[in-house]
């Protein structure tokens, strides 16, 4: 299996490698020569942009949809120069109704597509313990499943075209609402005298658990290594485009747009350069201090 990975940054970069370690046949591409020779210099062959081999499957790790669109449409422009019967596969997160409109001019076109949204970031992606959220055809899975199977510790086939981007957008607005509630639930236990450390201790053995609660507050938060290699200007992107789903749906408005409101009540604070764990810093750090000068 021939795959040309295009966008080679931690997400992408890393997975060509990943796929490239277990014996997969991968070029890399990039719109920055400088990450295109970062990659050269890890081993990975690389193309230009425009001069792309033939290949059976296109994994696409690109910002947003507008990036996925130029590529399909125009530079490579790969609805004419891939081979036909080839797989357009998206690992971004994309707007699920673009998704659906590029997903039926790729299978016009003669080529099969799946979207497949990440979850894990780029230590996931360099280990291939990615979680994978599967939007296509029962028949493309199976016939990527020996790559899928390298890249992700599960993957999961929620529908046709554009559900795994659906998915993957609902998923991330429960994260975003989870590092607002759980931020606001140990600032509440901290400003009453209680160890961060133990609030989430006593949290993950009930029922107000969650990955947030779990991994990211003791991972990236009370260690302040906020590291996690996904920023906040993402975070906004994603619940952006979450919320546009949700009013195109005509769902009543709730707590989806409040949580979208929170995101972006202070666009320094955290700026989108920073990691997305940061959020918590309005609610937490306060409470964090008040219940250290309480121990001091």
């Amino acid at each position: 299996m021939k795959i040309t990975v295009i966008g080679l940054g931690q997400m992408g970069g890393n997975m060509a490698l990943t796929l490239q370690a277990a014996d997969f046949d991968v070029t890399g591409t990039d719109a920055s020569e400088a990450t295109r020779q970062h990659l050269s210099r890890k081993g990975l062959p690389v193309a230009e942009p425009d001069a792309l081999p033939a290949a059976d499957v296109y994994l696409l790790s690109l910002p947003t949809s507008v990036q996925v669109s130029e590529v399909i449409e125009k530079t490579p422009n790969l609805l004419e120069n891939a081979p036909r019967g080839s797989v357009i596969m998206d690992t971004s997160t994309s707007d699920p109704a673009i998704s659906r409109q590029l997903a039926d001019q790729v299978q016009a076109a003669g080529l099969e597509w799946l979207d497949a949204p990440l979850s894990g970031g780029p230590k996931g992606a360099a280990t291939g313990r990615l979680g994978m959220l599967l939007g296509g055809s029962d028949t493309t899975i199976d016939r990527l499943k020996p790559m899928l199977e390298a890249l992700s510790a599960k993957f999961t086939h929620v529908g046709g075209p554009g559900s795994g981007h659906v998915v993957k957008l609902a998923n991330n607005y429960l994260c975003a609402a989870h590092l607002l509630t759980t931020a606001e639930a140990v600032a509440l236990a901290a400003r009453a005298g209680v160890d961060p450390h133990a609030c989430l201790a006593g949290l993950n053995s009930g029922s107000g658990r969650s990955a947030v609660s779990e991994v990211n507050f003791p991972e990236w938060v009370l260690s302040e290594r906020f590291d996690s290699g996904f920023t906040t200007g993402l975070m906004r992107k994603d619940l952006r485009l979450a919320r546009d789903a949700a009013h195109n749906l005509n769902m009543p408005r709730g707590l989806l747009d409040a949580v979208v409101e929170a995101w972006h009540a202070d666009p320094e604070h955290p700026a989108d350069s920073d990691d997305f764990n940061r959020i918590v810093a309005a609610q937490l750090s306060p409470a964090l201090a008040t219940q250290q000068e309480t121990e001091q």
